[in-house]
């Protein structure tokens, strides 16, 4: 039965790495440009705050989840991983949130405060940044459900089940 918990963290852990990883890669390399009226304009992640602050949070996840991966399981810090598992799924999270809401501005503008949508000027930035934003939720959904495992694992022998 160890072993089963074992691997289902494993696997966890792994789709969850591999979410991060992707949504900071997608959002690293998603850039356009365009021209109106003899002007270029170019669309990047640098150019918002909520993005970068996206991408480095996504960064830290990829990094805590490969790092995670290597520590063995019947150690002390189980409890550290437990919390810090916690950490990074809110951090995960808050980053989608910010992200989201640049994008949504992006994407259909704001009437009241005369700001219009730039996905129609550039598409091919708006699809890497919703393709990242769904990777990144794809993630925060793998840690939540990590974090939901992790506390039947724990809380179970503090509960037995009666026949």
């Amino acid at each position: 039965m160890a072993k089963t918990k074992r691997i289902i963290t494993i696997l966890l852990r792994l789709l969850a790495f591999g979410a991060t990883l992707s949504a900071t890669v997608v959002m690293v390399t998603s850039h356009d440009s365009t021209e109106v009226l003899n002007l270029k304009f170019t669309a990047d992640y640098n150019n918002s705050p909520s993005f970068k602050y996206y991408v480095i949070a996504e960064a830290i996840a990829s990094v805590y989840g490969l790092v995670t991966l290597f520590l063995s399981s019947k150690s002390l810090v189980d409890r550290l991983i437990l919390i810090l598992d916690v950490v990074i799924a809110m951090l995960l999270t808050s980053s989608i949130s910010a992200a989201l809401a640049v994008a949504e501005i992006g994407k259909r503008g704001n009437s009241h405060a005369g700001w219009l949508p730039i996905c129609d000027q550039v598409p091919k930035f708006c699809d890497h940044v919703t393709g990242a934003l769904i990777a990144g939720f794809t993630a925060a959904i793998f840690y939540l459900v990590l974090n939901l495992y992790s506390l039947h694992v724990v809380l179970a022998p503090l509960c037995p089940a009666k026949p």
